[in-house]
């Protein structure tokens, strides 16, 4: 088997290249790497999110930084064996810090031809294969356009080919089972992690006992899914094909000192979204309608009833927000969670909470559009929907997270600013972050910001014959913020709805200069949220600035470490706070000959900058369902500092 090649695609992502280092083990080597890109790839039916799971989890727990990429179809089972069925996952772990799930994979398990074809274009030369030949047949070669066996015409010569017959294996080791073929065949993705596993020194007593769990109730499909793993875990150690393993060390130094444990975007949401109400002692209620990539967050809340948690599923996407916008009114913390496609259709209500002015997460996990889109794949373009996507002035909040770990603090911002100024507040995820994962390291309780609100509870206002009123819409002087009265509550009677009110009393009002008032103290109230400073990471006293928001940040981070370590000044900055802007960023923008703004759209940041900061900022876009590679970054930057 030939070793790693290094080349530009493969470097990590603070610009090195991959570390190799041989130490003899037994009667196969083992040779020692920094880091691995491995993807799975196969049929929709073949496993591969659970494998890749599976695999992340025990890498999670070896130690290792971790970086994961699941990409799979929008169909819900699209035709056996075709390019458009083809479901992978990918995962970058190391003994250091790393910030994205890998350029380029060293490793491709591929399950059929189509998962080789759709998959081979992204392999560096050198990287290994790893196919099951069974599924090789002249049937499945000619569904996805090959014309000869790639296995056998020489096209795969620049590659380290390991031709390993899965299925068959995984039958014959499941033959003292009282399973049919077809039964057995299902666990050749067990036989193929137990052989990754193998070659990775990845630890197998999780793998064993989630498997018994998730089988609990079918004991002969536990035993037979082990069975096959622990083959292939054999095979490996066994066969002459792999005459060599791997070791990855833990990433010791990448972590600071605390408890941490793998997580997805919006599994770290979801959690945010409980830690604020309790740190709010608010009960926390989700109006939701499933829609892919946020289904997730529903699935998840709904398990913790435990906590104070009501979880709703609508009959459609209107009624959702609606139910929100009532908890709200009733004193929950409330939340809707959507897509894109989702958002347009609760913009009347969202534009009813701006109105009423109270505490709204409106939670959007970006997906490729327009309309239906690409609903499994990830895009940056819900910024300018987020921002004006309602009538009238209805100025809202906007914040976004900017790595699956960051989804959490990311939930816990918003719910502040919506708590502290009565709003509704965008926060804005996407399906790479949603579906990727990270370790996340779990905060100490007393490291949690105290959200806690005090309900109106009699009258606050004093009319000028010395009568004491409830005043709905009577503002805090520094948060113009207006009071947050439980229905109910004696004496606090007073009216909502969407037409106009009157300044202080809440009174309907057609009134021309009370609109224009109002208006603009709804924007002066938006204005005013304070949020931090922008932080610029600046070294080296670089002219050029490359300014990003939400997922962009690890192939941005990536690409600016591979400009400094090839000795190219460059300066970072990433936004969180989209609106309003942090109180710095336009002096920022200004002390920078260039500025250049990646996003997975076609400007929209970009075009905020313009209009606001009269800034000439340069948009790199990319609008492929893919994320951002590192390399292809530092190409485009490097060009931006070379112009």
């Amino acid at each position: 088997m030939t070793s790693q090649v290094s080349s530009p695609a493969e470097q990590a992502d603070d610009g090195s290249v991959m570390g190799e280092q041989r130490k003899p083990g037994g009667a196969k080597d083992v040779r020692r790497l920094d880091r691995v890109i491995i993807r799975f790839a196969g049929d929709s039916g073949d496993g591969m999110q659970l494998t890749g799971d599976r695999f992340t989890s025990e890498t999670a727990t070896f130690g290792n930084d971790l970086s994961t990429l699941p990409n799979f179809p929008a169909e819900i089972r699209a035709p056996a064996g075709t390019l458009p069925g083809v479901s992978s996952f990918q995962l970058h772990f190391a003994d250091h810090d790393i910030l994205t799930p890998g350029d380029a994979p060293n490793v491709l398990v591929a399950m059929n031809p189509a998962a080789l074809k759709a998959n081979i274009g992204d392999l560096p030369r050198g990287a290994e294969i790893i196919v099951n030949t069974d599924e090789f047949t002249k049937r499945a070669l000619q569904k996805v356009g090959y014309a000869a066996s790639p296995l056998e015409d020489g096209s795969l010569d620049g590659y380290s080919l390991h031709p390993v017959p899965l299925t068959t294996l995984t039958v014959e080791a499941l033959k003292e089972f009282d399973l049919s073929r077809k039964e057995a065949e299902r666990s050749k993705n067990m036989f193929a992690l137990g052989l990754l596993s193998w070659m990775y020194h990845r630890p197998t007593e999780g793998t064993e006992t989630f498997l018994r769990s998730k089988f609990a109730k079918k004991p002969e499909i536990a035993a037979a899914n082990i069975a096959a793993f622990r083959a292939g875990w054999n095979f490996g150690e066994t066969t002459e094909d792999f005459a060599v393993s791997y070791e990855v060390a833990p990433a010791a130094r990448a972590f600071p000192v605390g408890t941490y444990r793998n997580i997805s975007g919006n599994l770290a949401l979801a959690y945010g979204l409980i830690t604020a109400s309790r740190q709010a002692d608010l009960p926390l209620f989700l109006g939701s309608y499933p829609i892919t990539p946020a289904s997730d967050i529903l699935h998840e809340l709904s398990r913790h009833k435990n906590f104070g948690v009501r979880t709703f599923q609508a009959e459609d996407e209107i009624a959702g927000i609606g139910a929100a916008l009532g908890a709200a009114f009733g004193g929950s913390l409330a939340v809707t969670t959507t897509s894109g496609p989702g958002v347009a259709l609760k913009s009347e209500t969202i534009g009813l909470a701006v109105s009423l002015e109270l505490p709204l997460l409106v939670v959007d996990i970006q997906r490729g559009g327009p309309s239906t889109g690409l609903p499994t794949k990830t895009e940056q373009a819900d910024l300018l929907q987020a921002m004006y996507g309602r009538n009238g002035e209805a100025p809202v909040p906007v914040v976004a997270p900017r790595t699956p770990a960051d989804c959490f603090d990311a939930a816990v911002e918003a719910a502040r600013i919506a708590l502290t100024y009565r709003t509704p507040v965008m926060l804005l995820s996407d399906g790479y972050l949603a579906n990727g994962s990270e370790p996340w390291r779990i905060p100490e309780v007393d490291e949690l910001p105290d959200l806690r609100v005090r309900f109106a509870s009699g009258p606050n206002h004093t009319l000028e014959d010395g009568t004491e009123v409830f005043w709905p819409y009577k503002r805090d002087p520094h948060t113009l913020a207006r009071p947050w009265a439980v229905p109910g509550t004696e004496g606090l009677e007073h009216r909502i709805g969407g037409i106009e009110k009157q300044d202080g009393t809440g009174n309907i009002s057609y009134d021309p200069a009370n609109h224009d008032f109002m208006v603009r103290t709804r924007q002066a109230k938006i204005d005013g949220i304070d949020v931090p400073d922008v932080e610029v990471d600046d070294p080296h006293g670089a002219r050029t600035l490359v300014l990003g928001w939400g997922s962009t940040y690890g192939p941005i981070t990536a690409a600016v470490r591979r400009l400094r370590a090839a000795g190219e000044p460059i300066a970072q900055a990433h936004l969180r706070h989209l609106n309003p802007f942090p109180r710095n960023l336009g002096t920022v923008l200004k002390s920078y000959d260039k500025v250049v703004i990646p996003e997975m759209n076609l400007g929209q940041l970009a075009t905020l900058v313009r209009a606001k900061y009269l800034v000439d900022a340069h948009s790199y876009n990319q609008v492929n369902g893919m994320p951002f590679k590192a390399q292809q970054l530092a190409a485009a930057l490097k060009e931006a500092i070379d112009d």
